[in-house]
């Protein structure tokens, strides 16, 4: 198979710049695979690296993390039986040996080692997987990341169970949305917060019960007459709304967050261990994660809600709109 040389690829040669470029195409080390890109997915990582707001970047950095493709060249040791797959990739690198958490040689494909917003990528065919078969090639590229995080958060550290009811804040970014989609396959009750009705009514179209504003002063209050109180509660903001939260679960529940958008909270302690809360915090997913969502995802037939596709030349354009958060769902750069 003959390699494209050079490629297209999109680079971040300095903070707050974005260019599509001609750059080498990869040459699999040992170990290695080389993907032909059909389609990328955005995530807030890609705007927070464009932004600089990564201790020690060295620019240029080649962003992305989510990719979906066909395999072209393995290299020495992986079976060749890989090339002319279709597959999707595990951004989460180097997870370690414990199923509590990464450990020290942990990373996310993108940063530092080369991304998936490029016509190519070579990564370690043990991040490879098949492509579900049901899902398009955008479809596809949306999974891995935001997939990933909101599997390990809802089974392998809330321990969801069916009949439990979970509450979504923030729907409209990729991780809420998955919890939602994956929750409601579990077989749980799921409710969800936005600031935005129509939001609100999407996830209620996707197999939400129904929603809250969380502008809202007493929008706990209001939760606990219509849905009850929440054994699950799923979160990535933070900041002064995380008391809310609080307020919302059960007696026993489990708060678990993949993020802190808002910055930090401050934690009613008292309400906290009177009520026997659990915080729960996530990041990314293990190679079992990685297998059992996939598994998962095929099985449910969940097919990942696309706000948007650009074309790899509107790179800029396409995190200019995740910048502004208006998407629902996920933005996905295509070939």
């Amino acid at each position: 198979m003959q390699f494209l040389k050079p490629m297209r690829a999109v680079l971040f040669p300095a903070v707050n710049e974005v260019a599509v470029a001609d750059v080498p195409a990869p040459e699999p080390a040992a170990g290695e695979a080389v993907v032909a890109l059909r389609a990328a997915a955005l995530n807030h990582r890609d705007v927070w690296i464009k932004a600089g707001q990564y201790a020690g970047l060295k620019w240029p950095v080649r962003p992305g993390s989510d990719g979906a493709g066909t395999v072209i060249a393995t290299g020495a040791g992986v079976d060749a039986g890989w090339i002319g797959r279709d597959v999707v990739i595990n951004p989460s690198c180097g997870w370690g040996g414990s199923e509590r958490a990464f450990g020290g040689d942990f990373s996310i494909l993108g940063l530092p080692r080369a991304g998936t917003l490029a016509e190519q990528i070579a990564v370690p065919a043990v991040q490879l997987a098949e492509k579900p078969a049901h899902l398009t090639w955008e479809q596809a590229a949306a999974l891995p990341l935001a997939g990933l995080t909101a599997y390990r958060a809802l089974f392998a550290r809330a321990q969801l169970r069916a009949g439990e009811r979970v509450l979504v804040s923030g729907i409209g970014g990729g991780v809420a949305l998955f919890a939602l989609q994956f929750a409601v396959a579990a077989g749980a009750e799921v409710w969800v917060t936005s600031s935005a009705p129509e939001k609100i009514a999407r996830a209620q179209a996707l197999g939400a019960k129904g929603g809250f504003d969380y502008r809202q002063a007493d929008w706990p209050a209001e939760a606990a007459r219509t849905a009850g109180a929440f054994d699950v509660v799923v979160d990535s903001a933070g900041g002064d709304g995380f008391g809310k939260l609080v307020d919302a679960t059960a007696s026993g529940g489990r708060i678990v967050f993949y993020g802190a958008t808002r910055g930090d909270a401050a934690l009613p302690v008292r309400k906290i261990f009177w009520r026997q809360i659990s915080l729960l915090g996530t990041t990314m997913g293990s190679p079992a994660d990685w297998a059992e969502m996939t598994a998962f995802a095929a099985r449910h037939r969940i097919v990942p809600v696309v706000s948007e596709v650009f074309p790899l030349a509107e790179a800029a354009a396409a995190l200019a709109r995740l910048e502004r958060g208006e998407q629902f769902g996920k933005i996905v750069v295509a070939r």
